[in-house]
């Protein structure tokens, strides 16, 4: 998908820039910016893409960025449709790396914010504590004003300069390559898959999404995602499987029915292919980790 250059608001003499987010639905578009920016989701889930990374996000997803990483946060069709949901929120902060960089002339403190923005450029979901204390500074530093909103936003970078509780999301050799002619492209396809991916896709019916011809699409997507359309189509569908395997009035086949497989050979094999377990070992891997927990 092409990732479209946005202004985010942040100006010159400005530090950082936090917004509040509460709408029915995320609703951004596949972009990136020049600036960093950490994404606190408060309520919602959905999948998300950063760089060539799709994942599942619910409630708590905490995620770091670099600068022109290019990314998405959006609603399964399920939840756009549960008549029972509250709003879409998150809290997003947004600051120039710079400012971080240029508060010391410590040489050590300036290798370890280089350090973090390095991680950063694939993306960096917290975890754990980590995540726990980070959010809970989040939510207060979105009342505060002047320093003490600075202090608040220092402390929250601080805790990440120790953290360990955290996963990286893009692959290690990922290259941002978008430009601004396709950005409106990718993001159709893009929205189109994150619609449609428990329906049936043929290669002509995205490419035709695309207006492109099927081999001009393959070769457009992946010099773009750096994956195929059919690897990343069941990268969607296995990461919203692992989703529905939490919920036990689910069968195995069901969750594969309703993750976008017409059969069960190729569930049981996409899934061990991405995964490198079987569904009902995944599903036997997530009861051992909350009867563990529960002790």
């Amino acid at each position: 998908m092409k990732a479209q250059l946005i202004e985010v608001g942040l100006q010159k003499e400005q530090t950082f820039f936090i917004k509040q987010l509460d709408c029915d639905h995320f609703n951004t578009p596949f972009h990136f910016h020049e600036l960093c920016e950490l994404n606190y989701v408060m309520e919602s889930s959905g999948k998300r893409i950063v760089g060539d990374n799709i994942s599942n996000f619910s409630s708590g997803d905490l995620v770091l960025m670099s600068s022109n990483l290019p990314h998405i946060w959006y609603n399964d069709p399920d939840y756009l449709k549960d008549a029972t949901r509250g709003t879409a929120k998150a809290i997003v902060t947004y600051f120039n790396p710079n400012f971080l960089v240029d508060l010391t002339h410590e040489e050590h403190y300036r290798i370890r914010i280089t350090h973090l923005l390095d991680k950063a450029r694939r993306g960096i979901r917290f975890l754990g504590n980590t995540q726990q204390h980070a959010t809970d500074r989040l939510q207060s530093i979105i009342h505060k004003k002047g320093l003490e909103k600075v202090i608040d936003f220092l402390d929250i970078i601080n805790l990440f300069l120790d953290a360990t509780e955290y996963e990286c999301l893009a692959s290690i050799g990922y290259q941002h390559s978008f430009n601004e002619k396709d950005t409106r492209r990718m993001s159709t396809v893009y929205q189109y898959l994150i619609q449609n991916f428990t329906e049936p896709i043929s290669l002509d019916e995205i490419a035709a999404v695309a207006n492109l011809s099927s081999p001009a699409f393959c070769n457009f997507f992946k010099k773009r995602t750096q994956k195929s359309f059919s690897r990343f189509l069941n990268e969607l569908r296995v990461g919203h499987a692992c989703k529905l395997l939490q919920n036990h009035e689910l069968s195995i086949s069901d969750v594969g029915y309703q993750s976008g497989y017409q059969n069960m050979t190729n569930f049981n094999k996409f899934f061990k292919d991405i995964t490198g377990t079987t569904p009902s070992q995944y599903r036997k891997e997530l009861n051992d980790s909350f009867a563990g927990g529960a002790r």
